[in-house]
């Protein structure tokens, strides 16, 4: 795989049946992973096989210790901790990074990058090098992309929002600063809020409307309290799992390649699971009573000639000196 050169170049000589044998002489790893999502969500599910595959492939050398929910650190205290060693590993929502890598952005701009077979193309992508070089420059090393999401949700309870008209004047959820330009460009006026706050901030008139991706809408239980949902694929989310690169290159060649090609099985095994979830949380929301409207194919040319162009001007702003290449490359899959 191209991509993992950086973690598997001191293991190419390696015969892959001679790995177990080769990492119980090493002596007992211990790789603490802290991420923020609840045990039930797809993502726990998949780094908690991780672990057991890693695990397994170890016969027990490689103890990864996964903390959900923030059992570990607060999602905004992950990035420093790995980086200062305090614990090995973490995962981040690629928005996340904010102002300190606005390159990561890249992946969440409107109607960007959401088809499913571009989307299968970017873990050992040249995009995804790119990203994982200036993750690097930041003290961390990247080790897996989990597929999150491509598909957001807009509800509301008076009126479906069909047309960019109809966000007019709307207090509406927002994500972040940036994506926020999309919304303020038709109408509407965001409030960036965090997801577990919304639905009381819904139910109580603070927001007329709601944004998130079809499994939070179910999870949260958005069809309690709203009569309509658009769908569209308005973003892509990825969640990247990085760990602390002196204490990765400090591992014996075996365990290095136990662990990247665990993570190499994660990133697959990732992307049907987010898929089914969608699927299943859709049929859910129908089900419970909620008004779904699936975009056609001219709505969404209308929202994204209203909504891309603010963001993607606001993002190389953001990121002056890598943004323009990150875009190229992610329209290049």
């Amino acid at each position: 795989m191209q991509r993992r050169h950086l973690l598997l170049a001191a293991t190419a000589g390696l015969a892959a049946p001679a790995l177990p044998r080769l990492a119980r002489a090493q002596g007992a790893v211990t790789m603490r992973l802290s991420h923020q999502f609840p045990p039930s969500h797809q993502h726990a599910t998949i780094l908690a096989a991780f672990a057991e595959r890693v695990k397994a492939k170890s016969q027990g050398a490689i103890d990864v210790q996964v903390f959900p929910a923030e059992q570990l650190a607060k999602a905004g205290e992950n990035f420093p901790g790995v980086a200062r060693g305090a614990f090995e590993a973490a995962a981040a929502v690629n928005f996340q990074w904010g102002n300190t890598l606005p390159e990561m952005n890249v992946l969440t701009l409107p109607y960007l990058f959401t088809e499913l077979e571009r989307i299968r193309k970017f873990p050992g992508s040249p995009a995804a090098q790119y990203l994982e070089g200036l993750l690097q420059k930041r003290a961390v090393r990247n080790l897996m992309w989990l597929y999150t999401t491509r598909q957001a949700i807009f509800t509301s309870n008076r009126k479906p929002i069909i047309a960019t008209e109809d966000f007019k004047g709307l207090k509406i959820r927002g994500l972040n600063a940036l994506t926020d330009h999309a919304l303020t460009a038709v109408g509407a006026a965001p409030s960036a809020m965090p997801g577990p706050e919304v639905p009381q901030a819904l139910q109580s008139g603070v927001l007329d409307a709601g944004l998130t991706d079809v499994s939070a809408a179910v999870s949260r239980r958005f069809y309690e309290f709203q009569k309509f949902g658009t769908v569209t694929p308005w973003f892509c989310v990825f969640t990247h799992v990085y760990v602390n690169p002196r204490w990765f290159d400090g591992l014996s060649p075996a365990h290095r390649a136990i662990i990247a090609e665990s993570a190499a099985q994660a990133e697959r095994d990732q992307i049907p699971l987010t898929e089914d979830v969608a699927a299943r949380a859709l049929a859910e929301l129908k089900a419970k009573g909620m008004a779904v409207h699936e975009q056609t194919e001219a709505e969404r040319a209308a929202w994204s000639g209203a909504m891309q162009k603010p963001v993607v001007d606001a993002f190389l702003k953001l990121a002056p000196e890598g943004g323009a290449r990150a875009i190229e490359l992610l329209r290049a899959l």
